[in-house]
């Protein structure tokens, strides 16, 4: 069952994902309740494309991010499974004054100052290199290097799904690197960590303690932070189709998540 509530007058609405156990109430103004703010990066800020590299992050998202960051007084971070490199290199100078969560939930880098950023292991660069012989004829499919991982991007060639899900299965299994599902996507990164963890570590200093976490995410990589947030007093928005979740609501796509935030 799903119920579509009005925030308030003129605003985006969300739908609250309800079950047996799941209060119906509308998602709260965030002018007259302050939270901290975490939001995934694909898929939520900004649309997946093809190829991993061909994001596009357009001066309007980088304006409503710094206004984001003022009016929240910089409880706001964006949590993302891309490396901090590659979210430097989307973003810009602006990404420098973001609290940044990188490789999902490896490195932590706030206020320009680095928290977390653990060495890449070996069994990465084996990995990187065993994808990139395997899938050599494959030019429809993408093998994205993260300072922490390495993904198999199959959504151009649907057809690789079972054999690169093979792949990464055995490999992470005899190297004990973390296997990560996602969007037409499996990756294999650093173990120890996921979103959950790393919105936990930032809640737990200035300026986001004492401040409810709300976290924005559209993959099954983003249910950990969910999780942490519902469980802090919080909540999670899910981005996309209705599906299982531990999100309490839902926006409809990257456009709708833009719109929602200009209300803060």
């Amino acid at each position: 069952m799903c119920l579509w509530v009005q925030i308030e007058p003129r605003l985006a609405s969300v739908t609250p994902m309800l079950s047996n156990d799941v209060i119906s109430w509308g998602a709260p103004s965030l002018r007259s309740m302050p939270f901290s703010v975490f939001l995934d990066f694909d898929g939520t800020l900004v649309d997946i494309v093809e190829r991993p590299e061909s994001v596009v992050v357009n001066q309007p998202l980088r304006d409503l991010l710094q206004r984001l960051q003022a009016t929240l007084a910089d409880r706001l971070a964006i949590v993302s499974g891309r490396s901090i490199a590659q979210l430097d290199w989307f973003f810009g100078t602006p990404a420098k004054g973001l609290t940044l969560v990188g490789s999902h939930g490896a490195e932590i880098r706030k206020g320009g100052n680095t928290l977390i950023s653990p060495i890449r292991p070996t069994a990465l660069e084996d990995a990187e290199e065993f994808f990139k012989q395997a899938f050599a004829s494959h030019p429809n499919v993408v093998i994205e290097v993260k300072s922490l991982g390495v993904a198999i991007h199959y959504r151009m060639d649907p057809s690789v799904e079972g054999i690169a899900t093979k792949m990464a299965v055995e490999f992470a299994d005899r190297s004990g690197l973390e296997l990560q599902y996602g969007k037409m996507m499996v990756e294999l990164r650093t173990a120890g960590h996921d979103k959950g963890s790393a919105i936990k570590t930032l809640m737990s200093g200035f300026p986001f303690t004492g401040y409810p976490p709300l976290f924005i995410g559209d993959d099954l990589t983003d249910e950990p932070g969910f999780e942490v947030c519902a469980a802090n007093g919080g909540f999670g928005i899910l981005v996309g189709p209705p599906r299982e979740t531990a999100a309490r609501y839902r926006l409809d796509n990257v456009a709708a998540v833009h719109e929602w935030l200009e209300t803060i």
